[in-house]
């Protein structure tokens, strides 16, 4: 899966928007010479409101937009596995679990990509790369964050989602991020394999086990993720580039990758309909996979046809919408099938 806020690229898109700049103590700001002012002393509102901004700047460290898709991907995979309905609290201490486990995935991808960060016009707002917050502070918070979920997820769900959870956690820190990111333009198809953790998880928490039906929604996520990121990484190509990612646009080219996503788009939309013919999913769900199918495979088209910033970022943002809406229905399927 994406590891990618949505709103945040949406909102970032150009290169020449401006950071707002902080003085050398963190909270003075440069005059028109150049020279930091020193600020007034702060009264208690002041104090407050810093305390906020620094909650938020945590918060976001833990890339919450991303983790709703996760969590959605997780708790669908629950009801895929246990029709009748998992118990309300084992749901929800899995989705506490996902978000320590996701959230301490994503302040840890901060630490490691903070220099990459500060010199791309769509992340340099973050706040390890800002410097708003210290690295060894961002770092320490991912690190806690997943060691709380494993232990949370252990004691209030089952080891074995303890146990995907971490694997998730390590696969996306140091396979995707550390090692792959900077090494190969493959690196989203292999690295994507940490973002289709969270059905298994899902899976495991409702069974206490997995199958091979479970891997089905793996797969999913798994062929969903190049195309996904693809069109992403079209529109910031040229971030990219600068700090020496390659990405495939940067390394084939914008043609071969859009070529690349139509292809992926085509085998997504296969293996969709693949659980129909093993018996998992039914009607229902067969005909939402192939509307949402249709329609993903549609836009992937008109992007390689019209080769345009507008058609690469409603590709983007329409396959978020593709993913969330075809795991609601394997759900409603499996539900209304029990």
């Amino acid at each position: 899966m994406s590891f990618e806020s949505a709103t945040e690229t949406a909102g970032r898109l150009h290169p020449d928007a401006e950071v707002a700049g902080r003085g050398a103590n963190g909270n003075g700001h440069a005059n028109g010479n150049g020279a930091v002012a020193i600020p007034p002393p702060l009264r208690a509102d002041g104090t407050r409101s810093e305390a906020v901004s620094l909650l938020r700047d945590y918060v976001a460290l833990t890339k919450p937009r991303i983790i709703s898709l996760l969590l959605l991907t997780t708790v669908a995979a629950m009801f895929v596995a246990a029709p009748s309905g998992p118990a309300i609290t084992t749901i929800l201490w899995t989705m506490l679990g996902g978000y320590l486990a996701a959230g301490g995935a994503g302040a840890i991808n901060h630490y490691i990509d903070r220099d990459r960060d500060a010199r791309m016009a769509r992340t340099r707002r973050r706040p390890l790369a800002s410097g708003r917050i210290a690295p060894a502070h961002g770092l320490a918070f991912g690190i806690a964050l997943g060691a709380l979920a494993v232990l949370q997820l252990a004691l209030t769900v089952n080891v074995l989602a303890a146990l995907l959870s971490l694997a998730g956690l390590l696969g996306y820190v140091f396979v995707y991020t550390a090692w792959l990111k900077p090494l190969t333009p493959q690196n989203i198809v292999i690295g994507g394999a940490a973002g289709a953790v969270p059905p298994l998880v899902g899976w495991a928490a409702a069974t206490g086990a997995l199958d091979l039906d479970a891997l089905w929604l793996f797969g999913i996520v798994f062929l969903w993720t190049p195309p996904h990121f693809w069109a992403l990484a079209l529109l910031i190509k040229d971030d990219y580039a600068r700090t020496g990612v390659p990405m495939l646009p940067v390394v084939r080219g914008e043609q071969a990758t859009r070529r690349q996503i139509l292809a992926y788009s085509l085998v997504l939309v296969t293996a969709t309909l693949l659980p129909v013919a093993t018996g998992l999913f039914g009607a229902l769900y067969a005909v939402a996979a192939l509307a949402l199918g249709a329609g993903f495979i549609g836009l992937a088209w008109a992007l390689l046809r019209s080769p345009t910033r507008r058609a690469a970022l409603r590709l983007y943002l329409s396959s978020l919408a593709y993913l969330a809406l075809l795991f609601c229905a394997m759900a409603l399927d499996r539900v209304l099938g029990a």
